[in-house]
């Protein structure tokens, strides 16, 4: 074998190791996105599930209007925002009013024993975890693709490609176990 033919396997070695690298990073992309895709499914499902809870909340005139209000605002905020960061913010937002209005709750004997109060609950209980569980999912893939992009020599390819570090989905694990709290039911 000649020294021109080493060369050549070098260069193809070479150029072979940069397309491998390059396809490690639009595979982490693509399962970013369908990791975020995830998470946007589980946040709009709890969404849709605000609006029961209000009405079902509304018909205790004694409960507090503003407690409703913020619920309300926050899945607005939610539902409008575009980023990650956005919906980071919105979730955090809604999750801490859902947590007053659980806990307001408890000070009402007969809406905490409204079946479907109950129900709502569970069901938001359930949405927190599967949030929580896409949310790990999600970051693990993003904590694999930026340390990618900060590892030698991928920061080359991803500097020429224009592959950007993505944002974290952080959500505010205290407010979060708040809004997961099972209703506490006696008979």
């Amino acid at each position: 074998m000649g020294f021109g033919n080493i060369v050549l396997l070098i260069i193809v070695g070479v150029i072979g190791y940069l397309i491998a690298i390059y396809n490690k990073f639009v595979s982490l992309k693509a399962g970013i996105d369908a990791a975020w895709s995830d998470i946007d499914v589980q946040l709009k499902r709890r969404y849709n599930l605000i609006p029961a809870l209000v009405e079902t909340v509304k018909g205790y005139k004694e409960y507090e209007g503003d407690t409703l209000e913020k619920v309300v605002q926050a899945r607005q905020q939610g539902m409008s925002a575009t980023s990650v960061k956005e919906k980071e913010a919105a979730a955090n937002m809604l999750t801490g009013a859902l947590g007053k209005l659980f806990a307001l709750a408890e000070a009402y004997p007969d809406l905490k024993a409204n079946t479907t109060f109950i129900n709502l609950q569970m069901e938001l209980s359930n949405i927190e975890g599967a949030i929580q569980n896409a949310r790990r999912y999600y970051n693990a893939i993003v904590r694999d693709y930026n340390a990618k992009i900060d590892s030698f020599p991928d920061l080359y390819i991803a500097r020429k490609y224009n592959f950007t570090p993505r944002d974290y989905f952080e959500l505010d694990e205290n407010e979060a176990a708040m809004a997961r709290k099972m209703p506490e039911i006696k008979f």
